[in-house]
């Protein structure tokens, strides 16, 4: 018998554009889709050793650990046990969310008048000076002891496989090291470790860094202790007297992360989190808050309006941030004000439709390279994770027979005393490295997007192609941006997969372009994940401007 079987034409029509839609589209990866675990790394090995773990049972903050350990072994540019880690969690049986802030301090000899002493002018950028105590892995100890399910030592063992057994060097790691050979000249140990044969590695050559290996065993074995007072801190001071710093042990054993209450705002009908000051969160949200004064152009969000407007609430919330931005326990910071929609209103005035500004000034808000990832678990709970020794190899100093960088984030203090960021012992610097949560209703993403100063702008636009313009995650993360320049005013890098005629009216608006390729790393690396609490389903995203991808858990 045959049976006909009438399918309404509206129906028809509505899946083949959807299968259109999803066929002929300008990004160039899919989302990962399961009901178990993802892992979002910059790094596919560091994903796979993070899903690993969670096929073994262990929780998103032990599945994050193992990754970002990974991480330091295969990306020792960007991160490592030398540098500094922030954290959001969202917890999905409670819906609260907790926020860790494990940056170092400067020690306590690290003064105004120590680098004045050198005729320096300025925070040096490299060497022994530019070292402040690394948080990374007193921040891995604090995440695992309120979150963690697996056995500590276990979550370590990919890494120092990686460490011992070598991995490939892959592509744009490749890269980076490459332009890094300079930085690493200037250290004997760093030249041993990381150039071996004098050169930095190629594609496809395999690297070991047995060093980092012992390290990271030292680490597994007898926690943080064996980092902040135990033989890593020996080799630390050690490493810190042979170059004439001022590390001293009080610094490292006296240190310990904070946990800290993330700041937020609403854009559109979406709740945006962002870490409070030290770090630079509060500028992403800033940016928010003006571009919601005006609805979202029509055109898209590669459109000359839309660009433009976000390009001067980029300027308008930096010169904020570049005037208030430091440690709050020595200084007041005005988050409050600087988060509220009527100072978002009163910033905006200033935007000319018409014209970019090349010369913004700080507001008056009322008083009152580096590594990201992601990942979510089979009950939803997510961590965003950031860590990062600053620049590529941090201060350029490796620690003698522990095979990692020192990071060099004491170069983003001031030596103004009267600024609110000026060099003092025991102070944090500003920071650049921001982990990010969103959500509305049912839907949770965990999202970073890493690349210093890019990073507030590069949220903003990431929030706004999900929100304004109905992105999915992938979508949001790959789709072309823009990102500050080093010379500011209204030099804009760009890439080059925004319309030549957009690019053309920009320019005429007074925007002064610096065109780059069409995945150009310059716009930072992003991972994304999100937990959907009503369909129990989790759905992963890594950057295509990266070496990464989003790992399910099988």
């Amino acid at each position: 018998m045959n049976v006909s079987i009438r399918i309404p034409a509206t129906v028809l029509l509505l899946t083949t554009s959807m299968s259109l839609s999803a066929r002929d589209r300008s990004t160039a990866r899919s989302m990962v889709i399961t009901r178990y675990g993802v892992v979002a790394t910059s790094h596919v090995q560091a994903s796979l050793a993070g899903a690993k773990i969670l096929e073994s049972g262990g929780s998103a903050v032990d599945a994050a650990i193992a990754a970002n350990a990974v991480l330091g072994v295969t990306e020792p540019m960007m991160n490592g046990m030398g540098g500094d880690l922030f954290a959001i969690y969202w917890e999905a049986k409670t819906g609260k969310l907790y926020g860790l802030n494990a940056s170092g301090w400067a020690p306590r000899g690290l003064t105004i008048a120590h680098i004045r002493a050198q005729d320096a002018t300025a925070m040096p950028v490299e060497g022994i000076d530019s070292v402040t105590v690394p948080g990374a892995v007193a921040g891995w100890q604090a995440l695992h002891q309120r979150f963690g399910k697996m056995a500590w030592k276990e979550v370590f063992q990919r890494a120092i496989f990686y460490a011992d057994e070598g991995y490939p060097v892959p592509e744009i790691i490749a890269s980076y090291w490459k332009d890094a050979s300079e930085t690493l000249a200037f250290d004997p140990e760093a030249q041993r470790v990381y150039l071996p044969g004098g050169k930095p590695p190629v594609v496809g050559q395999v690297f070991q860094n047995h060093d980092l290996a012992k390290a990271l065993r030292l680490v597994a074995e007898n926690g943080a202790d064996a980092f902040y007072k135990g033989e890593i801190a020996r080799a630390i001071l050690t490493t810190s007297q042979s170059l004439g710093g001022t590390m001293a042990a009080a610094d490292l054993a006296d240190f310990s992360p904070e946990w800290v209450e993330p700041i937020s705002t609403t854009y559109r009908d979406w709740t945006v989190y962002e870490l409070p000051p030290n770090g630079q969160g509060m500028a992403a949200l800033e940016m928010l808050n003006i571009m919601e004064t005006t609805s979202p152009s029509p055109e898209g969000p590669l459109s000359v309006m839309e660009l433009h407007k976000k390009i001067e609430a980029m300027k308008l919330a930096y010169a904020d941030l570049g005037r208030y931005n430091a440690d709050p326990r020595f200084a007041k910071i005005p988050v409050r004000g600087m988060l509220s929609k009527e100072y978002a209103r009163e910033r905006a005035r200033l935007i000319n439709p018409a014209k970019a500004n090349c010369e913004v000034a700080a507001g008056t808000p009322p008083f009152s390279d580096t590594t990201y990832l992601s990942v979510v678990d089979r009950e939803g709970n997510i961590v965003s994770l950031i860590q990062s020794n600053y620049e590529a190899f941090g201060s350029g100093i490796v620690v003698r027979g522990m095979g990692f960088a020192l990071q060099d984030r004491g170069a983003l203090f001031s030596l103004d005393p009267e600024s609110p960021n000026a060099l003092a012992p025991r102070k944090r610097p500003f920071h650049t490295i921001i982990p990010a949560f969103i959500q509305r209703g049912d839907q949770h993403i965990g999202f970073g997007i890493m690349g210093g100063a890019n990073q507030p702008l590069a949220h903003a636009q990431f929030v706004s192609n999900v929100v304004d313009y109905g992105m999915n995650i992938q979508e949001a993360m790959e789709t072309a941006r823009f990102t500050v320049s080093p010379q500011r005013g209204c030099n804009i890098v760009i890439e080059s997969r925004v319309p030549p005629e957009v690019r053309q009216k920009l320019s005429a608006m007074g925007h002064q372009l610096d065109v780059r390729n069409a995945y150009t790393t310059a716009m930072g690396r992003g991972q994304a994940v999100l937990h959907d609490s009503k369909t129990k389903v989790n759905y992963g995203a890594s950057d295509a401007r990266a070496d990464g991808a989003a790992v399910p858990e099988q």
